[in-house]
């Protein structure tokens, strides 16, 4: 999927229908490996993009003063 990046949801999805085409053990080798590799792109893809939101939503109750509640 060159140009567009899929979005945290679509990755998801496509994530879910590559387990179960795996977990089904009817597609050849050569297909299986590269469904095994897409897969492993779009868990890194995941992570990083929960990464980017956890980091964003630190910084957001950081500059909110959410910190200072414990005190």
């Amino acid at each position: 999927m060159a140009g567009k990046e899929k979005t945290f949801e679509e990755s998801m999805e496509r994530l879910e229908k590559i387990v179960s085409d795996l977990e089904s053990n009817d597609k050849p080798l050569d297909e299986t490996i590269a469904l095994f590799e897409e897969g492993l792109k779009l868990v890194k893809n995941c992570d990083e993009k929960l990464k980017t939101y956890e980091s964003q939503i630190d910084t957001l109750l950081k500059e909110n003063g959410d910190e200072d509640d414990e005190n």
